[in-house]
């Protein structure tokens, strides 16, 4: 039996794709451990997937001062350490990280311990975590056919990005029951990512009066971002998240307004869901969700909105517009030759396994 060490952490984003692999993993008869942080997302998300898991000391890496910058590079030696003694005990046969500030000392570790670690880039360009680890690793797998010039010649592989099965068994009919809708109007699905998007959501509240005039709309705004004046609005359902019921609220949607996570557009891609993209401006990131919304753009996925020109009355005429040219976008996402990502990053598992 194979063995293989799951790692990254520090935002689902970092998290999901890892678990998106377990199935198939299970079904070529991988033993599957997970190396994350202490107490971060990924250790909750990993136990309740079944996966054993092993929690390490780590830093973050801040691109601002921060007192904890002059302490943080002693935690991660500490959890290099830990991460040496986790691969001696398990005996994996390879190491897959997607990322994130925990993953650096455990591909620094597989690099110790001489077992092939393959990365995830979902970005555009690499984090500041993966730049770190490249010299370190098998192969890199990535999202988009521009990252490829960022990365060593002979380790990128172009996959696309692991996606959640799940996701495209979902239940039209389950979905709009569960919004109270029916099929009268199209269906306007908005998810800001994990957190929510405070921004988007105040302009796509005040731009309701207009939207509900043609669609109806589900309105995924994050944790403790709901509206009590707009509970019972005719057309309009607010979530603070989706889990188990995504799927159906996916097959439910007509269109898609979503940030650029590099995460959350490859789904709408392996979905067809034609979209309206609002990245995070620069001012809030270092501009990856920029660059992948461009790339998506290029490619003919998506509409862009930069946040800095969306006021009620642009984000309405965009949807309307995303609306009126949806098979276009449904007819490019057809045409992607990115295509089972989850089988692609197995391959490359399979060849660093062997």
């Amino acid at each position: 039996m194979k063995k293989i060490v799951l790692t990254g952490g520090g935002t689902a984003g970092h998290v999901t794709p890892n678990l998106a692999l377990v199935p198939r993993l299970k079904s070529l008869g991988y033993e599957i451990y997970y190396i994350g942080s202490l107490n971060g997302i990924e250790k909750d998300l990993a136990e309740k997937a079944g996966i054993p898991y092993f929690g390490i000391s780590s830093g973050k890496l801040r691109r601002y001062f921060d007192w904890k910058n002059f302490t943080d590079p002693f935690r991660v030696q500490k959890g290099f350490h830990q991460a040496i003694k986790l691969l001696k005990q398990l005996k994996p046969d390879v190491i897959f990280s997607k990322g994130g500030f925990v993953s650096v000392p455990v591909v620094g570790a597989a690099k110790r311990c001489h077992v092939p670690a393959i990365l995830h880039e979902s970005d555009m360009t690499p984090g500041l975590a993966n730049r770190l680890s490249i010299p370190h690793c098998f192969r890199i797998c990535c999202n988009f056919p521009e990252t490829m010039k960022h990365l060593p010649e002979g380790k990128a592989v172009l996959t696309g990005c692991p996606i959640r099965t799940e996701l495209l068994s979902g239940d039209k009919a389950k979905g709009l029951s569960y919004a109270g809708f029916d099929e009268k109007k199209p269906v306007l699905l908005m998810m800001g990512g994990s957190t929510g998007s405070v921004h988007i959501n105040e302009v796509l509240r005040q731009a309701l009066p207009a939207l509900l005039q043609d669609f109806q709309v589900i309105h995924l705004c994050g944790s403790g971002n709901l509206d009590a004046t707009k509970e019972g609005l005719a057309g309009y359902k607010q979530l603070e998240y989706a889990r188990e019921e995504l799927p159906d609220l996916f097959a439910a949607t007509d269109i898609v307004l979503s940030r650029a996570g590099a995460n959350a557009i490859c789904e709408l891609l392996a979905l067809r869901k034609p979209n309206l993209l609002i990245p995070l401006p620069l001012s809030a990131s270092r501009g990856d969700q920029i660059l992948n919304a461009g790339s998506f753009e290029n490619q003919g996925y998506s509409m862009v909105l930069q946040e800095e020109k969306m006021t009620d009355q642009t984000l309405v005429s965009s949807i309307r517009e995303l609306y009126q040219n949806r098979d276009k976008y449904r007819q490019a996402m057809e045409e992607s030759t990115i295509a089972d990502a989850v089988g692609k990053v197995i391959s490359v598992i399979e060849e660093a396994a062997s």
